[in-house]
């Protein structure tokens, strides 16, 4: 029997490749989206009849945080995320025959800046601040309604590499000659950033802030294999075994790309540069040290777990298609 794969969200570069995965799996891929094709939010019923009968969902509905956090901004980033994982959880439930498994997007950034050890799912600390609050009110509205028949899982998932992705704006810094390490440092802090936890506070020095992965083949893969394992539920991080830091992470970029220098970016140009192109230093100075440890105990098997090798891929790729 063909598989039904319903796809929330799945406008962006994960969503398309996922859909382009399942499909070469012989799958029938429905989509919900602000346009639909199959369904549109806001219309819970005909959600809910897209969503009877189907074997899974994967909802990776929410605003791209590469943006300002100004108050309209941090608004629709909470509001995006929630209020449309609440609507499936409505759907579902309306439901006859609900789908067996639902995936939701979480984010690994639910931890604590984390240069000390790494965060795993039993083990991690849940930080503070806004992109922690957004977090923790995405997986609440995941998993508060009840449905029985549903296994749910939240993918707090670490940043996504491969040709499209967050790689680009990299390798276009690596080929411009300023592809050095991103230093955090000092920077003054205004009354209405504190107010909104958007504030980074100055932590790792010398560019030693982690920076957690995952290749998007392994992103694909490790969604196959939690659709596979019916024991799975609750939190999963996805992300690669062996996160680097940022300063190794651009080291490995510059050298794809055959550049052999790359000027740092200092604190106070990130926050004029960041202004500048309307998003936050927070995505490139906060320490994310994530531990995929239910993957690695389960079994799941890496295609792509060392940062060189993912990244020479990714940039060979790129090449071959141009």
């Amino acid at each position: 029997m063909t598989q039904h794969v319903v796809l929330a969200g799945a406008s962006g570069f994960i969503g398309k490749h996922l859909a382009d995965a399942f499909r070469a799996e012989g799958a029938r891929v429905s989509l919900i989206g602000r346009r639909g094709p199959d369904a549109r939010w806001g219309d819970t019923a005909a959600i809910t009849e897209l969503l009877d009968g189907a074997d899974l969902l994967v909802n990776l509905a929410g605003k791209s945080v590469n943006c300002r956090y100004s108050p309209a901004n941090r608004a629709e980033i909470l509001r995006s995320r929630v209020a449309t994982t609440r609507e499936l959880g409505e759907a579902i439930a309306a439901c006859a025959a609900p789908p067996r498994l639902w995936l939701n997007s979480s984010t690994s950034t639910i931890y604590r800046h984390a240069d000390d050890r790494p965060m795993s799912e039993a083990e991690g600390e849940i930080g503070s601040g806004f992109s922690v609050d957004v977090a923790t009110a995405w997986e609440d509205a995941l998993f508060a309604p009840d449905l029985p028949n549903t296994r749910r899982v939240a993918l707090r998932i670490s940043i996504v590499l491969g040709d499209g992705g967050a790689l680009t704006p990299l390798v276009n810094l690596a080929r411009a000659g300023l592809g050095g390490p991103q230093l955090d440092g000092r920077w003054p802090a205004t009354r209405s950033r504190l107010w909104a936890g958007t504030y980074h506070r100055r932590a790792t020095p010398r560019g030693r802030q982690k920076f957690s992965w995952i290749h998007i083949d392994d992103m694909i893969g490790s969604l196959r294999w939690l659709r596979d394992h019916d024991e799975i539920e609750g939190v999963v991080n996805i992300a690669s075994p062996n996160p680097v830091d940022n300063r190794t992470m651009m080291d490995v970029v510059r050298r794809a790309v055959g550049m052999p220098i790359g000027l740092p970016a200092f604190r106070w140009m990130l926050e004029i540069g960041m202004a500048v192109f309307r998003t936050e230093s927070e995505l490139v100075l906060k320490s994310r040290w994530i531990e995929p440890r239910r993957l690695v105990d389960g079994g799941y098997v890496f295609e792509h777990p060392h940062i060189e090798e993912a990244v020479g891929t990714i940039v060979a790729e790129r090449r071959r298609r141009r």
